[in-house]
């Protein structure tokens, strides 16, 4: 009923990541039934391959964005199914290729500039007049705190108004 866990050598491993990824893609459950080793397994071993990878390259899918962009321009004028078929060659997700056709076609947009830069110029107005506002709150607190100490040594040292009637 249980498994027993097997430890697989880390050359084993990157063996079959390599046939799961492009060029040969072959599925985890082809892989499985030739190998005797779970799906869930495999597609772990995928999944932090490419997590592996993608910490050390500081990139997303290892892919540049001139990589992108170039995947952009390949897939511009392909319909779905010839899309989908595509990036199951490449390892992609037909969602990625259309986020970044649509990061290419706003980073072209004239307009987008301009409401940037203006919106960034009200978020700065707004950061230092709320930093001045803080700074005049900060203060005052340390003025009140000033006086209240100074009002404790006073009493200290001439005693309450009340013990004197």
């Amino acid at each position: 009923m249980f498994e027993i866990m097997k430890k697989y050598s880390e050359e084993f491993k990157n063996s079959i990541i390599a046939r799961m990824l492009p060029p040969n893609n072959e599925s985890a459950s082809q892989l499985a039934r030739e190998t005797g080793i779970p799906k869930n397994t495999l597609y772990y071993w995928r999944l932090t391959h490419g997590k592996q990878k993608n910490a050390a390259t500081g990139k997303s899918n290892g892919l540049s964005s001139e990589d992108k962009f170039a995947i952009v321009l390949e897939t511009a004028t392909m319909n779905e199914h010839e899309l989908s078929a595509y990036c199951r060659k490449k390892g992609l997700y037909p969602q990625q290729v259309r986020a970044w056709r649509k990061q290419c076609q706003q980073a072209n947009n004239p307009g987008s500039d301009k409401v940037d830069k203006s919106k960034l110029q009200k978020q700065s107005k707004q950061i230092k007049g709320l930093e001045k506002e803080l700074q005049q709150k900060e203060k005052a607190l340390a003025e009140t705190a000033a006086l209240l100490a100074l009002k404790k040594k006073v009493q200290q040292i001439w005693g309450d108004p009340e013990d004197e009637k």
